[in-house]
């Protein structure tokens, strides 16, 4: 911590004095919170015209002078002939991260934010362009400051799902909550009740349940929960706490109790985005790949490694940043494919630019300038959008690539050799497909994943207005069928790569004198809960000052069902034959294909997702030692909401309580509950890999020590990773099954169970709170952890 302490005095914008110890939990002084606050009111309802006079008045003007920055360049000079000229992307239009004349002035707008000298040259440029430049930048630029800027440890913005909830829920959500009004809802609430599609007369009847005369729920499907509650599909008063995973830890807190206690909540149920009709068979899936943590994680995944940030400068390179960018796809795609199986699909299918992409997609949604996203029906051809050139482009960067890979190395334009055969050269192919600043000859390389993005939404080169498309945007791709096929074919290119290095002998492998005897896995079962997200972003209402300070004293949540497991563990006997510091390794993967074949190893490497990995201290003689689900790795649980962290600040702020760093999980962190894939009622067969390595250092962890990952992505650290082994370790490398296995390996057969929750309800099983909500619903997973 002491570096890191050193580090945010230095700038200037926060001292040394802002972070003490309590019990071990960093807490904030009123000078972080005083930034934190304005973070978070920056970005209120960023649609709207902005309400706060104090940052009206420091936004007046924007700071150009170079003196106030502490680098200048060509694009933030571009940025400001751009505003001179009245040529800057005019607010309420749609904004493409992977457009590329919005990503220039997105790049420049970011420097000005990025580079500044002081807070007081930052909140000002910050201000101003809350007042002056398109909603959509403003947002990108910052969220790219907050996370890079080394003198922000610890600050965080609001979710991307929270701050723009209308590239995550349909249009008919986000027209109901902006009609949303808190004195015509309390009115129509007293003099009328909702109507409902379910009549019901059914009741106890001593220990059995007498059907009712007539149930009618017209295309009701399992994520439909309030059907069957009987509840509308509007708007309704909440008295309860905030549903979320880890709810638990707040709702007994004092502290939390007093927060919320005068905040109004409503909430309204959200179905996921599709047509009344099934649009095609991969509609079945939308429940996992509209689930607002799985998109948002690809997000912040390129805002953290976003394309245009040069690994020097940011220090991405100490993060082998074209690697885990690749090796990150790679894990997203076999995450994919397992959740294709609980359905019976089959691998993802090929992409191709010159044939019919059978699965179109129909997002439903809308963007907040009121145009709606554009589909792709089924059966579509890309080669039809006549953009000849710019597809020549991106076909040639594939043969080109795929081309050097055969040859095994590279020529650059200036003589330059690289090897393509030593395993270092990976860093050299993720930059190349990320199509990143550090890929090598950029003239050739750079541009050609925009261009493919582009491409698909029909995008010229130099276009600035443009039409909503999923495929411009990271929050918005991982919804499309087509996201995945186009990546396969990028993730092949790795494949490709990987394919070329030697396999790993025997010798490689062993751990002498360490024996993996067993791992006994409990239950791993999968259900879907419910939980609230907040999206009073959303809200169209009257913002309330009182004494000069805002007052946030109403909140919208929307209610969603969503894909979760219960918490499981694995428990691990280990011999050594000597004190020994390792890390330990685990993998899921599948066992057989959609047609119930067994998946040869050889194949079968490149499905498996790893789900953890720790460092462990062995003893001499026999180890048993347990690992839970709750401390993998890479995986968080929900975040804390806008409003609760709003409220929190603010009392911290009043000197009320104390503002822990760690009250909000890291953004960069895989979501939890999605570590399962659904698997069957009657146990789908999967299977488990752990393994153990002695431990090694990364070259660049002692310096970075002090990296705190409760509340730090520790983005361009370099000790993110726990050591220097290559992403995937021992899958990285074709197999040769008779050299493979090695005593410090052990293979798992396991059994993914889904249970339905709904079903006490479908079957009318006694429940006798028709019309309300049923806070019973978690009985089972919050027993233990709170009462109700």
């Amino acid at each position: 911590m002491k570096i890191a302490i050193a580090l945010l005095a230095c700038i200037g914008l926060v001292t040394a004095a802002n972070f003490h110890q309590t019990h071990q939990v960093k807490v904030a002084d009123k000078g972080f919170l005083e930034i934190e606050k304005f973070l978070l009111e920056i970005v209120y309802r960023v649609e709207d015209p902005l309400m706060f006079e104090e940052y009206i008045q420091c936004g007046k003007s924007f700071k150009f002078e170079q003196s106030k920055y502490s680098y200048n360049d060509e694009y933030m000079t571009k940025f400001f002939e751009a505003f001179k000229m009245n040529a800057l992307l005019p607010k309420g239009e749609f904004f493409g991260q992977l457009v590329k004349s919005h990503a220039k002035q997105a790049r420049g707008l970011f420097n000005m934010f990025y580079y500044a000298k002081d807070f007081e040259t930052f909140k000002q440029n910050v201000c101003w362009a809350r007042m002056h430049v398109n909603e959509g930048m403003f947002v990108y630029a910052l969220t790219l400051a907050v996370i890079h800027r080394s003198d922000f440890q610890g600050l965080m913005l609001p979710s991307i799902y929270e701050i723009f909830p209308q590239f995550f829920f349909n249009s008919k959500f986000v027209f109901e909550a902006e009609k949303f009004d808190f004195e015509m809802w309390t009115k129509m609430n007293m003099y009328e009740k909702e109507y409902l599609d379910v009549y019901h007369k059914g009741h106890a009847h001593g220990n059995q349940y007498q059907y009712g005369d007539y149930m009618y729920m017209k295309d009701w499907k399992m994520w439909q929960w309030w059907k069957l509650m009987g509840l509308g599909e509007h708007w309704y008063s909440e008295n309860k706490f905030i549903l979320r995973e880890n709810m638990y830890e707040f709702n007994q807190d004092t502290k939390w109790q007093q927060i919320m206690k005068d905040l109004k909540v409503w909430w309204m149920p959200v179905d996921y985005t599709r047509d009344l009709d099934i649009y095609n068979a991969e509609s079945k899936l939308s429940y996992f790949t509209e689930d607002l943590g799985w998109n948002s994680y690809w997000y912040y995944l390129n805002m953290d490694y976003s394309f245009f940030l040069d690994g020097k400068t940011f220090g991405l390179k100490n993060d082998r940043r074209g690697e885990l960018w690749i090796y990150t796809v790679h894990q997203l795609l076999s995450r994919y494919y397992m959740e294709r199986l609980s359905h019976g699909y089959g691998k993802i299918p090929e992409f191709s630019w010159y044939h019919q992409i059978e699965m179109g997609y129909d997002p439903q949604m809308i963007y907040y300038n009121g145009i709606g996203y554009s589909y792709r029906k089924n059966y579509y051809e890309l080669e039809s959008y006549g953009n000849y050139e710019m597809l020549d482009k991106i076909t040639g960067f594939m043969k080109r690539i795929h081309n050097i890979i055969d040859l095994g190395y590279y020529k650059t334009a200036d003589g330059h050799m690289i090897d393509l055969r030593k395993p270092e050269a990976v860093e050299y192919i993720g930059n190349l497909l990320q199509g990143n600043v550090d890929s090598m000859d950029k003239m050739f390389y750079q541009f050609w994943y925009m261009f493919a993005h582009m491409y698909t939404a029909d995008v010229d080169y130099h276009q600035m207005e443009v039409y909503p498309n999923c495929m411009l945007n990271f929050e918005t791709q991982m919804r499309d069928p087509m996201f995945y096929m186009f990546y396969k074919s990028i993730v092949e290119v790795y494949f490709k790569f990987l394919d070329h290095l030697p396999m790993y002998t025997k010798e490689q492998l062993m751990m002498p004198g360490v024996q993996l005897k067993h791992v006994n896995v409990s239950d791993l079962v999968t259900y879907f809960d419910l939980v609230d997200f907040d999206v009073t972003n959303l809200m169209n209402d009257k913002m309330i000052f009182h004494e000069g300070k805002f007052v946030w004293d109403k909140s919208l949540y929307a209610r969603q069902m969503r894909l979760n497991h219960k918490p499981f563990s694995y428990t691990y006997t280990v011999d050594s034959d000597k004190p020994e510091k390792v890390v330990v390794r685990a993998f899921i993967g599948p066992k057989f294909d959609e047609f119930g074949r067994v998946i040869s190893l050889t194949e079968n490497r490149m499905n498996f997702m790893e789900v953890d990995e720790f460092v462990y201290e062995l003893k001499a003689g026999n180890n048993v030692f347990t690992r839970k689900s709750n401390d993998f790795y890479w995986t968080v649980k929900d975040r804390t909401t806008y409003s609760e962290l709003y409220y929190y600040v603010m009392m911290a702020f009043d000197g009320k309580h104390e503002f822990p760093l760690d009250i909000s999980e890291p953004h960069c962190g895989f979501p939890d509950r999605l570590v399962l894939p659904m698997g069957w009622k009657k146990g789908m067969p999967m299977q488990m890999f752990f393994m153990i390595m002695p431990y090694t250092a990364p070259a660049t962890h002692e310096q970075f020590s002090t990296f705190d990952y409760t509340y730090s992505c520790g983005i361009g650290s370099g000790s993110r990773f726990i050591d220097d082994l290559p992403f995937g370790y021992p899958f990285d490398r074709e197999i040769d099954e008779y050299q493979f296995f090695v005593p410090n390996m052990y293979f798992k057969d396991v059994a993914i169970y889904h249970e339905d929750t709904m079903e006490p309800y479908y079957k009318y099983k006694g429940y006798t709170n028709y019309g309300q909500f049923d806070y019973t619903f978690f009985k089972d997973y919050y027993t233990k952890q709170s009462k109700f």
